[in-house]
């Protein structure tokens, strides 16, 4: 009996084989097809991921970076390769892309400030504005650039702080760069008295600037009057230096400038303002003039009325007032 149930279990399976094949056909197709495109698709998201890495390192740009956006950029195709996979084999994607899209879009939210640093990032090593051990100024923030990071740039200042600037705030402001440049300019102004000889001023600079080794000659030298202020004359002096030597070389500029000019006994004056005092009488007001001329009229007053008083009074021997004279 047993026997017989079993040989029946077998004839329905092979009537349903046979009165499904074609859908068992279609559905084999799609298995394999999908299989097909899932291996398909990680071997070309190994293949771009590595080929791109190799690109960027050969490019010099961090190798932080460069794993990370090779990372991105594969584990997004074999995303892409799954929901393929899937849609193949009947599989309703549209609500896994759905909720794929909704966690990208919270994520981009919640890491908003993160992922503009990082974009910042790549551009900045992808670019290369600055490397490591240049020395930068980023909107007022200056210093050695010690690393660039995905997210951050370190700076060391000349006075040994370390400064962490967001990769966002560099690129959305001014970068300059001190160090691109083999050479600088020294730049600055020297000034002295009026009662100097220009072309003896000019000659001292000019001596002091042809024999300091590190000046660039072939680069040209200036010293020029540039402008006569309110209490000197003012000298611009410009010559080309390598960059290492600029500040050395001003500051051996300047104190050799003073030397020489005292040796010449060449004033360099400092900003003064003459004062002349005059002795005034003092005014007097309006109040005080009129309380001085009300004064004046009461001693008239009084000098008449004892005037008065004098004429009026009797002789002492006949008793009759005094004539008036």
């Amino acid at each position: 009996m047993e026997d017989i149930d079993v040989v029946d279990k077998i004839n329905h399976a092979g009537n349903w084989l046979v009165n499904n094949q074609e859908l068992l056909i279609h559905y084999a197709v799609n298995i394999v097809a999908a299989i097909i495109i899932l291996f398909i698709g990680l071997l070309i998201s190994r293949i771009v991921a590595r080929t791109l890495n190799r690109m960027m390192k050969a490019r010099h740009i961090d190798a932080t970076v460069a794993d990370f956006v090779s990372a991105v950029l594969r584990y997004g195709i074999v995303i892409f390769t799954l929901i393929a996979a899937l849609n193949r084999i009947g599989v309703q994607t549209a609500s896994i892309i759905a909720v794929i899209g909704a966690a990208g879009l919270a994520i981009g939210l919640a890491l908003q400030g993160s992922l503009s640093n990082f974009a910042a990032g790549v551009l900045l090593v992808t670019f290369r504005h600055f490397h490591a051990g240049d020395y930068v100024d980023f909107s007022g923030t200056s210093g050695t650039v010690l690393v660039v990071q995905i997210f951050s740039t370190t700076l060391k200042t000349y006075d040994g702080k370390i400064v962490v600037v967001p990769n966002s705030k560099i690129l959305s402001g001014n970068i300059t760069n001190f160090s691109q440049e083999p050479n600088r300019l020294i730049d600055t102004i020297i000034s002295v008295s009026y009662d100097a000889d220009i072309d003896v001023v000019k000659k001292l600079i000019t001596d002091i600037l042809v024999a300091d080794s590190r000046v660039i000659q072939d680069m040209g030298l200036t010293v020029r009057l540039n402008a006569l202020g309110p209490s000197s004359m003012d000298f611009m002096v410009r010559a080309w230096v390598p960059r290492s030597d600029q500040k050395n070389a001003t500051f051996d500029l300047l104190e050799k400038a003073k030397v020489a000019l005292d040796e010449h006994q060449i004033g360099i004056p400092y900003p003064q303002m003459d004062v002349h005092l005059y002795r005034a009488p003092k005014a007097r007001s309006e109040q005080d003039q009129q309380m001085a001329n009300a004064a004046t009229s009461l001693d008239a007053a009084r000098a008449e009325e004892e005037s008065q008083q004098v004429q009026s009074q009797p002789d002492a021997d006949t008793g009759k007032p005094e004539p008036v004279a």
